[in-house]
């Protein structure tokens, strides 16, 4: 397999599993982690290696070592590999998934973006989500009639936070998350949760169902539940790591322990909250997003866009996510017709999102 973004949390997750069941890891792809990448290059030697900056480029212990998109491409297209791991983070992540569809490869998918901003564009038959909400899901299907398709959130950093003081949380309080460990630009979507409606807006792409919708359960143990028309519903428990629905992208099956059970009686209790758009004023956008999927690309922009403002200290956390619902306001008659159309809307909405009105 190739792995992109190999020194991240889902990549270094995807190599642990690949040298634990014996799989060959032909290229890997990193972004500035060059101490990470050369350990990984010294346990797997892999043919072909990509580094995000050319100033790195030296620095890696690697006679074959190609930069940037333009390197990740050639990559892909000299790999001789079946399967590709696109653990890249952001919009950056969507044209090696296109490349990769285009070369008839299969894509386990943990960048999420590539599916928000242009899931109506993609195989998504050959696509294996790595994401504990929709392995949940998919764990759960069956042949009885469907209802609705339930998937759950943490509730990120400030699910706890006073209401009156969310205005004033900064880069640094957005990156306590309560349950996981994870990269900052998702642990900051948490927070907000933007990684939630695209995750549901992902569901949609990826299921056939009714409704789609999604609470919070604090613990992060029930990762998918499915309502079934027959008034009954199934949930699905695991525990907080990301191994098992990374081990069924990579393996197909798994016949063998990759987390231990969770043990209910040491669990003791759950709590579950319905997501509130006083808390998260981007929850008003999710009726509109699964209504409008191909406005994915709108949203997916513009947060990236106000992210940057939150990081470089030019907003806060609620002013973000006004910036984020205004972009999706102004955008909302703009559906992309076709690939090119949703680069285009990118770059629209982003230049749309550098002098934000609060």
């Amino acid at each position: 397999m190739v792995v992109l973004g190999s020194t991240g949390s889902i990549g270094v997750n995807a190599l642990h599993i690949a040298k634990a069941h014996g799989l060959h890891v032909e290229g890997l792809c990193a972004g500035r982690n060059v101490a990470l990448l050369n350990e990984q290059i010294n346990a797997f030697n892999p043919k072909f290696v990509v580094i995000g900056e050319a100033a790195l480029a030296h620095q890696v212990a690697h006679p074959n070592v190609w930069v940037g998109e333009e390197g990740i491409m050639r990559m892909l297209e000299e790999a001789k590999s079946p399967l590709v791991v696109n653990a890249l983070v952001g919009f950056l992540g969507l044209k090696p998934t296109l490349k990769a569809q285009s070369l008839g490869k299969k894509v386990a998918l943990a960048n999420k973006e590539s599916l928000v901003a242009a899931g109506a564009f993609l195989d998504t038959s050959a696509i294996v989500p790595i994401d504990s909400e929709h392995f949940g899901l998919w764990y759960l299907l069956s042949h009885r009639p469907m209802k609705r398709l339930c998937i759950t959130a943490s509730g990120g950093a400030f699910r706890d936070t006073p209401l009156d003081q969310l205005p004033h949380m900064r880069p640094q309080d957005a990156l306590k998350h309560p349950n996981w460990s994870m990269g900052q630009k998702i642990t900051i979507d948490s927070a907000t949760m933007v990684n939630k409606l695209f995750e549901l807006l992902e569901a949609q792409w990826l299921f056939t169902c009714k409704a789609y919708d999604a609470f919070i359960e604090t613990k992060s143990i029930i990762h998918a539940l499915i309502d079934f028309e027959d008034g009954s519903s199934t949930a699905h428990i695991a525990g907080t790591s990301m191994q098992l629905p990374i081990a069924f992208a990579l393996l197909g099956e798994v016949k063998e322990a990759v987390l231990p059970s969770v043990d209910l009686t040491q669990v003791g209790s759950l709590e579950f909250r319905s997501i509130d758009p006083a808390r998260y004023p981007v929850w008003e956008l999710k009726n509109a997003l699964l209504e409008n999927p191909k406005l994915g690309a709108v949203v997916n922009a513009a947060n990236e866009a106000m992210m940057t403002h939150f990081l470089e200290g030019r907003c806060g956390v609620v002013q973000m996510a006004r910036g984020i619902v205004q972009a999706y306001e102004a955008y909302e008659t703009q559906e992309p017709q076709a690939l090119e159309d949703v680069f285009a809307l990118d770059k629209e909405v982003r230049a749309f999102c550098k002098n934000p009105i609060f």
